[in-house]
C-alpha cells in the first residue's frame, strides 16, 4: 500500500492533497497538534492557503474558504499531470467535469485544475514546475495512499483507466468490490466499491490515507483536540487503521502500517 514520493511524481498518481477549511488557523492547530507540521503561506488564488511542512519537508496544503461559500470540508487529492490542459480535456472527453482551471499557481510552482469523475468524486490536478508535490510520503505524520471510495468500481474504472493511464488490478475475494491501480507496475491509488448505502449523504469520494506510528494513541488525539471517530480503529492485512474527521468534520483515514 505505500506509495514513496518519488512513485507519487509519476504522471497520473496522486502527488499532493489539499484541504479547504472554515477556519484556517483553527485548522493548523488540529493538524500541527495531531502531524506535527509547521505552514507556511503558500498560492492565495481563492484566498488564504498554507503548505504544511514535517521536518522542513513539504507533505500538504491547507486553505480557507470565503465565508459565503458553503462548500463540504473535505480533502482532495491531486493527480499528477505532465500537462494540464490536456488532461483537463480528457476528462471532458471521458464524462468528467472541470470545475475550476486549468490556472497557474503562484511563483510558477504549477499549474493545476479541479475536476470529477463521471459519478462525482472531485480530485485535483496538477502539473508541477518548481514544486513537483509532497516531498515524503509513508512516514508518520504524511499521505502513504489514496482511495477513491465509490458505488461500483466498474463503473469508474474506465474513466481512470483513460484519462490517467492507470491499469487496474482486482484485490480480494468475489464479493469485495476493490481495485488497486498501478502505473508502471507501481500500485499507486485503489477503487474501493461500496455499494449505495454508505454513499447517500455524500456521494463519491477520494479518502487521503495519512500514516501514523501507533493508531490507538493518535485516535485518542483526534478526539482530544475536538474531532471524532466514524470507524473506530481495526487491523487489516496493510496495518491497523481507523478513519477519523478533524474538528471541521473533514475526514480522513490513519494507518499504522506493518
Amino acid at each position: 500500500m505505500t506509495t514513496e514520493a518519488a512513485t507519487r511524481r509519476m504522471p497520473g498518481a496522486p502527488c499532493w492533497v489539499s484541504l479547504l477549511a472554515h477556519s484556517l488557523s483553527a485548522t493548523q492547530e488540529f493538524y500541527g497538534a495531531l502531524f506535527g507540521w509547521e505552514f507556511r503561506p503558500g498560492p492565495q488564488h481563492f484566498g488564504p492557503y498554507a503548505r504544511a511542512f514535517l521536518d522542513g519537508r513539504e507533505v500538504a496544503g491547507v486553505g480557507e474558504l470565503a465565508p459565503d461559500r458553503h462548500l463540504p470540508v473535505a480533502w482532495t487529492t491531486y493527480l499528477a499531470s505532465e500537462d494540464a490542459d490536456a488532461t483537463a480535456d480528457q476528462i471532458r472527453s471521458c464524462g468528467g467535469t472541470v470545475a475550476v482551471g486549468p490556472l497557474d499557481a503562484d511563483d510558477d510552482a504549477g499549474r493545476m485544475a479541479i475536476g470529477s469523475d463521471p459519478q462525482g468524486a472531485i480530485f485535483g490536478i496538477w502539473q508541477g514546475r518548481s514544486m513537483m508535490g509532497t516531498a515524503v510520503s509513508g512516514e508518520p505524520g504524511t499521505p502513504v495512499w489514496n482511495e477513491l471510495v465509490t458505488q461500483e468500481t466498474s463503473v469508474v474504472e474506465p474513466f481512470y483507466e483513460r484519462v490517467f493511464g492507470f491499469e487496474a488490478e482486482p484485490v480480494g475475494s468475489a464479493d469485495f468490490d476493490y481495485l488497486t491501480l498501478h502505473i508502471k507496475g507501481h500500485p499507486v491509488a485503489g477503487i474501493h466499491g461500496v455499494g449505495n448505502g454508505p454513499l447517500r449523504d455524500r456521494g463519491p469520494y477520494w479518502m487521503t490515507y495519512f500514516a501514523v506510528s501507533d493508531t490507538d494513541a493518535a485516535v485518542r488525539r483526534v478526539t482530544g483536540l475536538g474531532g471524532r471517530v466514524l470507524q473506530p480503529a481495526q487491523d487489516s492485512v496493510h496495518g491497523r487503521l481507523a478513519t477519523v474527521a478533524d474538528s471541521e468534520g473533514a475526514s480522513f483515514t490513519i494507518i499504522q502500517k506493518r
